[in-house]
């Protein structure tokens, strides 16, 4: 089994029982929306229906709007041609072509410029800069990019350009000097603009544009880009993106943009007649087809024009979303389907070698903090996947690099976080070791020099051991509550999509339950690397999917798990399936949902009933054990007139747990102990191992 560290919700009955009076869910449902930061009724029924909150203008909210669009209304005036520089990934893709086909719907005279990643790396560089000079361009504008890119804004200004900054990412100590800058990293925190990724800075300008313009009818195809950017770049699905999300998510199944119909086609989803034309006649969709759910983008569009920018000629996307051709779009979206395959071919290939190395490293991960691979080879465009992979295995940060083919003394790379980890701080820290580098929280980019690759390690790692405890170092399961398998029906079902759209900052609901009995399972895929499980309780039984968990195989008999739950329809019969995120043994007898038992105390939305006192002649017996590769012995004593149970480790801490009690006392004596709280995963888990560790010793001791 795979070590893993599991989080769950606290449970608040009382509140998700006024949830669900009021909003008719699921109490299950109830508390999930507890858990995503719902305080009362009232907040879950605005959050049920975004449309009806009021939205402050983006012009109070973003300080240089007014400035942004008065000087694209005077160079649209003035016929002056506009330069966008946008980026390789989905998000610069998608910002591109929206504000493409904004100004063409406006009047302006666009061009655009997409840095190749091979050749450029990411965001404007001076290059570009001098490119649209010599195009006689007047204006130039970034789409997610440009914050962090002082030089090339400089060189921009010094050569008369005026410039127009619409970025997402963090804000290095040192802004660009451009006329204009549109960040939501720059406004107020609360705002509700505050997640939007450089598409939705994109729309707030185009749209606001559009208005001022008096041509506010364009928002319609400009929402199904900035959709499809929104969710493929994994932006907080909260504030205005929850609510702009949820109206593309109908839009799109009757897009009036080729090239997204064209995509839809070649990824198998159906069809349906457009909503309308882009003199922004909008057509309510019809009732018969379902709104899209984020997972068909983040799944299967996205990737197919992330794919293009990762490994081909971005303007592939650009053209596939801009043109007006549904023949040009059908072929454009061929190629992305064609490049998406080769995609998945160089990331599989690529994850394995990279488990193989590190697998033969013997690396303690633990005492690094921070995984760093880098190898020859790898091609630029898929590391950052092949990192968020290993994040999911290892549960550590991971920094992935390879050599430039062109120049081998220089490493690119890309990195990915765990939540106690902030990566942008992290390449901050190491900014004297690095060339370009950027991101925010949770992913970023960086260059080298080959040389400082050691020093390079080394500063992680000083950098992960001031943030990240060696527990935090595993891969991390989050789950909201726990659920009988016999409640998993439809109408369950039904309800999550309620919650839709969820996403980063509003993710799908995780159930888990416990001491599951595994019915059945068996390796499944071309390389057996997944497992088809069938797991009971005493509600019910149900089948579930694990994808990437072949190497698991066999489970235990008896496991804990964590899953959200999809539709799976085979011959006409459509049932409710398990989508496993965790797994790990049944660390202790449990009923989800049952309170008040006596002699069991309720932590993170379950009841753990602790083992049976010992018998009298046992009392006095100390048993080791190992938890987490650290020993331990424990024994049962008498606290007044209840049983306890004391825990030692090696440095001589004693943890005491007295009977049916949800703290614990945590120290070398009792006059100085500390309160602990046992619902909290660690304490849980050794609790629960000392547990099993006592009652398999009677079991022996007691056996004739």
């Amino acid at each position: 089994m795979r070590p893993s560290r599991w989080t769950i919700a606290p449970a608040r009955p009382d509140l998700a029982t006024a949830i669900a009076d009021y909003t008719g869910l699921s109490p299950l449902l109830a508390q999930v929306l507890i858990n995503r930061g719902i305080e009362s009724p009232e907040e879950a029924d605005l959050f049920l229906d975004p449309d009806g909150a009021v939205l402050p203008p983006p012009i109070e909210e973003f300080p240089d709007l007014p400035l942004a669009l008065d000087l694209l209304a005077d160079a649209i005036a003035a016929g002056t041609p506009i330069g966008i520089c946008g980026d390789y990934d989905a998000d610069g893709m998608t910002s591109t072509a929206l504000l493409l086909r904004a100004f063409r719907l406006l009047g302006g005279d666009a061009r655009h410029a997409i840095p190749s990643r091979m050749r450029d790396g990411y965001g404007v560089n001076e290059r570009i800069v001098d490119a649209f000079h010599r195009e006689g361009i007047g204006l130039m504008m970034t789409v997610d990019n440009g914050i962090a890119a002082y030089d090339a804004i400089a060189h921009a200004r010094d050569l008369g350009l005026t410039v127009i900054i619409t970025d997402h990412h963090d804000v290095p100590p040192q802004i660009p000097p451009a006329h204009a800058i549109l960040n939501p990293k720059l406004i107020n925190p609360a705002s509700p603009y505050r997640g939007l990724a450089g598409v939705g800075v994109a729309y707030v300008l185009a749209v606001s544009l559009g208005r001022k313009l008096g041509k506010g009818t364009i928002w319609q195809p400009l929402l199904e880009l900035f959709t499809l950017g929104t969710i493929a770049d994994l932006a907080p699905l909260v504030g205005v993106n929850r609510r702009w999300v949820r109206r593309g998510l109908e839009l799109i199944p009757h897009s009036q943009i080729p090239g997204i119909r064209a995509l839809q086609q070649v990824a198998g989803f159906a069809v349906l007649e457009a909503t309308g034309t882009e003199s922004g006649t909008a057509i309510a969709p019809t009732p018969t087809k379902a709104p899209l759910k984020p997972e068909a983008i983040g799944f299967r569009l996205g990737p197919r024009i992330n794919a293009i920018g990762r490994i081909d000629n971005p303007q592939t996307v650009i053209e596939l979303l801009t043109t007006d051709d549904p023949g040009v779009a059908l072929e454009r979206a061929m190629q992305c389907e064609q490049i998406n395959k080769q995609r998945q071919q160089l990331c599989n290939q690529i994850e394995q070698a990279a488990i193989a190395w590190f697998e033969d490293s013997e690396i303690d991960l633990r005492d690094q903090r921070v995984l760093v691979i880098v190898q020859p080879d790898w091609h630029h465009g898929v590391i950052g996947i092949v990192a968020s992979r290993l994040v999911e295995r290892y549960g550590a940060p991971v920094f992935i690099g390879t050599y430039e083919a062109h120049e081998p003394d220089k490493i690119r790379g890309s990195a990915r976080g765990i939540p106690e980890f902030d990566v942008f701080a992290a390449l901050q820290y190491c900014r004297d070791l690095l060339g370009k580098h950027g991101g925010h929280r949770a992913a970023g980019g960086f260059s080298m020099a080959a040389a400082n690759l050691d020093a390079f390690r080394d500063r992680l790692r000083e950098f992960g051991h001031q943030c990240l405890p060696p527990e935090t170092i595993c891969p991390l399961v989050e789950a909201d509550v726990a659920a009988p398998l016999g409640e998993l029906d439809e109408d369950l079902y039904g309800q999550i999509d309620r919650l839709h759209p969820c996403g980063i900052g509003n993710d799908e609901p995780v159930f888990w339950t416990p001491n599951l009995r595994v019915v059945g399972q068996r390796t499944i895929g071309q390389d057996r690397s997944h497992l088809r499980l069938t797991v009971a309780d005493e509600t019910g039984q149900r089948e579930a999917i694990a994808w990437r968990w072949g190497d698991a195989f066999p489970l235990p008999e008896r496991i804990d798990l964590a899953y959200t739950l999809k539709e799976n329809e085979w011959k006409g019969n459509v049932t409710i399936e398990l989508n496993v995120v965790g797994i790990r043994p049944a660390i202790a007898p449990v009923r989800p949902q049952v309170r008040d038992q006596p002699g069991s105390y309720v932590t993170n939305s379950a009841v753990i009933t602790p083992a049976p006192a010992p018998a009298q002649d046992r009392r006095r017996v100390r048993v080791k054990f190992q938890f987490r590769d650290r020993p331990y012995e424990c024994a049962y004593g008498r606290h007044g007139d209840r049983w306890e149970l004391r825990i030692r480790n090696g440095d001589g801490n004693i943890l005491a747990v007295i009977e049916g009690e949800p703290v614990g006392k945590l120290g070398q004596s009792r006059d100085r102990a500390q309160e602990v709280d046992l619902a909290k995963p660690f304490f849980r888990d050794l609790v629960a191992a000392a547990h099993g560790a006592i009652n398999d010793t009677q079991r022996q001791t007691t056996a004739p």
